[in-house]
């Protein structure tokens, strides 16, 4: 991977992991002002807060997301964790609201951090695969290797 692409995959992290980590957070110290939301957004939006999980669910994850991408730790698990919540914004951002070029973002860098990290992703591609030997033998039946 070339030096500048390392340096583009860099910003991206921190860029969504600031995203994430600050809006996650928002979720529970309400810093930032949310506008109320009209129609349909509206009724979705209370929904998820009348069932009194789901927000801290969501959050929770977001912030979790957020810490790992920042700090550089487990970054392919972290993208892994966040898609789902992204799919959601950007299908929220374009069927109940107008569209927000801010869901347009995140799927961009998460794509892009994707590709730069396709190497631990790699694995899940492939057309036909077997459970491996360890995954598939019984711990507590397993010999000692020999040394």
């Amino acid at each position: 991977m070339s030096r500048n692409v390392r340096i583009a995959a860099t910003v991206a992290r921190y860029l969504l992991g600031l995203i994430f980590f600050v809006f996650g957070l928002n979720g529970f110290l309400h810093f930032l002002p949310m506008p109320p939301m009209p129609g349909p957004a509206g009724a979705l939006m209370g929904a998820f807060a009348a069932t009194g999980y789901m927000f801290p669910m969501i959050k929770g994850t977001e912030v979790l997301g957020g810490l790992l991408l920042l700090s550089n730790r487990m970054v392919p698990f972290a993208l892994v964790l966040l898609a789902p919540i992204i799919v959601n914004i950007l299908a929220f951002h374009t069927v109940l609201t107008p569209p927000n070029p801010m869901a347009f973002m995140l799927v961009a860098l998460e794509a892009f951090l994707g590709w730069a990290y396709f190497s631990a992703f790699r694995p899940m591609f492939t057309t036909r695969s077997l459970p491996s030997a360890e995954s598939a033998s019984d711990p507590v039946d397993a010999t000692p290797a020999k040394a």
